[in-house]
């Protein structure tokens, strides 16, 4: 939703700077410039909890100020773990049915009904992805299910069979003979995709996996002739694990040379598939695995959700889809029961940066050091925002630390700016801190809580210079 924005008093540069840089803003848009899709951010929603989430009051409020910041819903992967527990029910009265010991555990098994898709056609103006069953071999069953969405669904976007099958271990149903290995796993989706396609077209999403030594280019030459039926291709990226006492980095997480490094390695995956005429996805993605560990829920996966969507784009993915897993047991998660979390306060501000009418964006720094600068270009080709982003590590124990960034190649009228910012790194809303977008912020349920105040920043001779604070963003509106 967009918000009031108040103009406050003209920002000058006082302080003392650890990092100097200056950037020249291409005046039209160079050839280098990465498109951006209209959903490049997008929602992952666990299979078992979906129905939970649409009872949120902060689901459809928060989805809702994406959908307002950039003019499309972010599209959604209704998948996860327990879509490989899943067992459609045509007669069950509830959309889900499952046993557990605590609210905050996930079911080993659990039956779904057609209710379940009549949800998901109420996701309006979103693409959505379903994600069905192919661990415990059961075709027909899966079958059944892709049927009814596809005649539950006008928003059906693709069918995802199967979660993650690099990770299917030897009891599982799908392995009935020899050794399960990536050439396998693409003779089983060529197979199921060749069995379905006539019942629910060509809307298939192949590959779904989480290990890197599982790649999609194999998985595109063993799949032959039924690539036919498939429309994307899903990778799913966690770039830190929380699971079985695994320890986790918010300076790494967050560290700008170690984003741009981490993201290049799909480049190839993503140039494969688009090669192929299809779309490459990070299907299922967050900071850390097992629902996130400490660093998931704090302000610096907040600037780590800007920096690794807009390097995602930059390096091919069309779409990066943020898991969010047990409601009120996820670290990472966007908004629960009773908090908008830090993280929210990212989406948004990278929303804000790409906007409306942003379509293509530009790096302008190396990507070797701490500080980022990113540029969104209009369809006409003209600088729209610039964004900066100190990754530099603050915990608040020690004197802040600021880069000034000279921003070159603009006209000398006035700018203003708007500062993405939290007293530290580790700062957390639901332990109190106070994250905000120039002042604004979120309730419980997502609502905005006051109006944006804009710094001005003067600008002569065709420079602009603004100061970035250690684990702080800033956008520029050029």
């Amino acid at each position: 939703m967009l918000h009031p924005i108040q103009t406050g008093v003209c920002f000058v540069v006082l302080v003392t700077s650890a990092l100097a840089q200056t950037f020249a803003v291409p005046a039209t848009k160079p050839a280098s410039a990465a498109r951006v899709d209209s959903a490049l951010l997008s929602l992952s929603l666990e299979f078992f909890a979906f129905p939970g989430y649409t009872q949120v009051t902060s689901t459809s409020v928060c989805m809702n100020h994406i959908a307002t910041l950039r003019g499309h819903a972010p599209a959604v992967r209704i998948g996860g773990t327990t879509q490989d527990r899943a067992t459609y029910s045509l007669n069950l009265a509830e959309a889900v049915n499952y046993t557990v010991a605590s609210s905050a555990d996930a079911p080993t098994s659990l039956t779904f009904g057609p209710s379940f898709f009549s949800l998901a056609a109420g996701l309006k103006g979103a693409d959505v992805t379903i994600g069905l069953n192919r661990q415990l071999n059961n075709m027909a069953n899966s079958l059944q299910a892709a049927v009814q969405a596809k005649n539950s669904m006008t928003n059906l976007y693709a069918i995802e069979i199967g979660n993650e099958p690099d990770l299917y271990g030897s009891g599982s149903p799908i392995i009935t003979t020899g050794t399960w290995s990536p050439i396998a796993d693409g003779q089983s989706e060529q197979s199921w995709q060749n069995a379905m396609s006539s019942s629910t077209g060509d809307i298939f999403q192949a590959g779904v996996y989480l290990s890197n030594s599982w790649n999609i280019p194999s998985l595109i030459t063993t799949l032959g002739s039924a690539i036919r039926h498939t429309k994307t291709f899903s990778r799913h990226s966690y770039p830190q694990s929380a699971c079985n006492g695994a320890s986790t980095n918010l300076p790494s997480l967050m560290s700008h040379s170690s984003i741009v490094t981490y993201v290049a390695q799909y480049a190839s995956e993503a140039s494969a598939v688009h090669a192929a005429g299809k779309q490459y996805f990070l299907g299922e993605t967050n900071s850390a695995t097992c629902g996130g560990g400490g660093i998931s829920p704090t302000f610096g996966a907040a600037l780590w959700i800007v920096d690794y969507v807009l390097q995602g784009a930059l390096h091919g993915v069309d779409r990066l889809y943020f898991h969010q897993g047990t409601i009120g047991n996820c670290a990472y998660c966007f908004w629960g029961r009773f908090t908008t979390g830090a993280p929210f306060y990212g989406v948004y501000f990278v929303s804000q940066f790409l906007g409306t009418d942003g379509v293509s964006i530009v790096m302008l720094d190396s990507g070797t050091s701490s500080l980022a600068t990113y540029v969104v270009y209009s369809s006409a080709g003209a600088p729209l925002r610039a964004l900066i982003y100190n990754s530099a590590y603050y915990d608040g124990t020690t004197t802040r630390s600021s880069a000034i960034v000279t921003l070159t190649g603009l006209s000398n009228t006035g700018k203003q700016s708007l500062r993405l910012t939290a007293p530290a790194a580790t700062s957390r809303v639901d332990e109190g801190a106070a994250v905000t977008i120039g002042g604004l912020t979120f309730d419980g349920n997502c609502n905005s809580v006051g109006s944006e105040t804009v710094e001005v920043v003067s600008a002569s001779g065709g420079e602009a210079i603004v100061s970035v604070k250690a684990s702080e963003a800033l956008i520029v509106f050029l």
